[in-house]
């Protein structure tokens, strides 16, 4: 199963949640199959899904998911150790680790090869880090936000994309459309 297939049958169970997603292809796999103002589409920021989702649900409410990928987490390897130590339990972050850089041709990441996410994540002091194969993803994710307590998950798929359009939205709106519902969910 690759990361489009995960995304496809997770939407039931994430589509009622605020959810940031990774730069690149799983922006665009997501806006293609579920666009939705409750989603923020990163379009210029590699490496940073994780640390905006973990801001967004220290500063609400509201149940935020973060997809990353392997790649973005190893160029922001700081992330781990910030959520740790900034424990959000309305906050999941789900890392989809195909071991490659998905969106840039699906060159090998380390997470591929030796560097194991998930003992990272708990190294850095991430408490409720699970790893589940592509398979498990939509019932470990539904674990993790019927438990109410920030959840690392770390989602091994096989590395692979399909096509799919750019996603043609300025970033302005989406950021705007993702503050409003936010906002509205508040209030």
């Amino acid at each position: 199963m690759i990361r489009s297939e995960v995304l496809k049958n997770l939407i039931p169970v994430i589509s009622d949640h605020f959810v940031v997603c990774n730069i690149g292809l799983p922006s665009q796999e997501l806006h293609l199959m579920d666009d939705q103002p409750t989603n923020f589409y990163m379009l210029g920021t590699m490496g940073l899904s994780s640390s905006i989702g973990l801001g967004v649900a220290l500063a609400q409410k509201q149940k935020v998911i973060s997809i990353d990928g392997d790649g973005s987490v190893l160029t922001n390897f700081g992330t781990l150790p910030t959520i740790a130590n900034n424990v959000a339990d309305n906050f999941i972050l789900l890392i989809i680790d195909n071991g490659s850089y998905g969106s840039t041709g699906d060159q090998p990441t380390y997470a591929g090869m030796k560097t194991s996410l998930t003992n990272v994540a708990r190294a850095c002091g991430c408490e409720n880090v699970i790893e589940c194969d592509a398979e498990d993803a939509v019932s470990t994710m539904q674990v993790a936000l019927d438990s109410n307590k920030m959840t690392i998950i770390v989602c091994k798929c096989e590395s692979g994309n399909i096509k799919v359009p750019v996603i043609e939205m300025d970033p302005v709106v989406i950021r705007d459309r993702f503050m409003r519902e936010l906002e509205s969910r508040n209030a």
